[in-house]
């Protein structure tokens, strides 16, 4: 399956509003592939100081991009047929529609992609509970600490972490490791943390404990961990 999760940042919110910068990264069977689409916008009009504020993109450096009809067919090109991962998905739909639809001869986003709202699916997850991003990270434990501004680049890369943590998670952990032999050492450390209780002949409980080995492929498990989220929940102090 193909998925591409997105991010976009715009000149501000509501009607009249447009998109200065797309970022996209490819995952394919729940693996990052290494390919991303990433361009930055010029929208032909000002910047609100609200979303400078945030983005910290202003005029000045959108004044030499390209125009969304520059980009659009390789951004449709790039997008098209997958299903699209986007937190608070009806925010950068709604402006892909838009910037789409000036143009003509495109398609609505959901005619050509399938589309998953993290948002929508982390709220069913953790019901009454803060879900941005940032609460996310936080939750599922992935470093953030370098973002200090939203780009949509970077943005959608961490959103490509939240959601595979959220959506099974280990699959997402490994996607760095490309020598056979780690990643059979993955498999088999993923599946070794278990300490069975078992009953003797005269019904009495008895634990069986881990072998030193066993300890060990655990604590590789936890250095994988620690590879990609920053630190693993299992070593962090109370």
């Amino acid at each position: 399956m193909r998925q591409v999760v997105l991010d976009t940042e715009t000149t501000g919110i509501g009607e009249g509003h447009r998109i200065i910068e797309i970022g996209c990264v490819e995952l394919i069977n729940r693996k990052l592939t290494g390919r991303h689409y990433h361009v930055y916008i010029n929208p032909q009009r000002a910047v609100d100081a609200e979303a400078i504020e945030v983005h910290g993109i202003d005029d000045a450096f959108l004044a030499d991009k390209p125009l969304f009809a520059d980009v659009a067919e390789d951004f449709y090109r790039f997008i098209e047929g997958a299903e699209l991962v986007i937190h608070n998905a009806a925010f950068d739909v709604g402006f892909m529609n838009v910037e789409f639809g000036l143009l003509g001869g495109y398609p609505r986003v959901d005619q050509f992609c399938g589309v998953l709202d993290t948002l929508k699916l982390a709220r069913a997850m953790h019901p009454g509970q803060r879900n941005s991003l940032d609460a996310l990270c936080k939750r599922y434990g992935i470093d953030n600490s370098h973002r200090e501004l939203h780009g949509a680049l970077l943005d959608a890369e961490i959103l490509a972490d939240v959601y595979l943590m959220m959506t099974g998670g280990q699959t997402a952990l490994f996607h760095e490791e490309k020598d056979s032999d780690e990643n059979k050492q993955q498999a088999e450390t993923s599946q070794m943390v278990h300490v069975p209780i078992s009953a003797d002949l005269s019904g009495q409980l008895r634990v069986v404990y881990a072998s030193p080995e066993e300890l060990q492929a655990h604590e590789t498990f936890l250095d994988l961990l620690d590879k990609k989220s920053g630190a693993a929940l299992w070593r962090k102090p109370d």
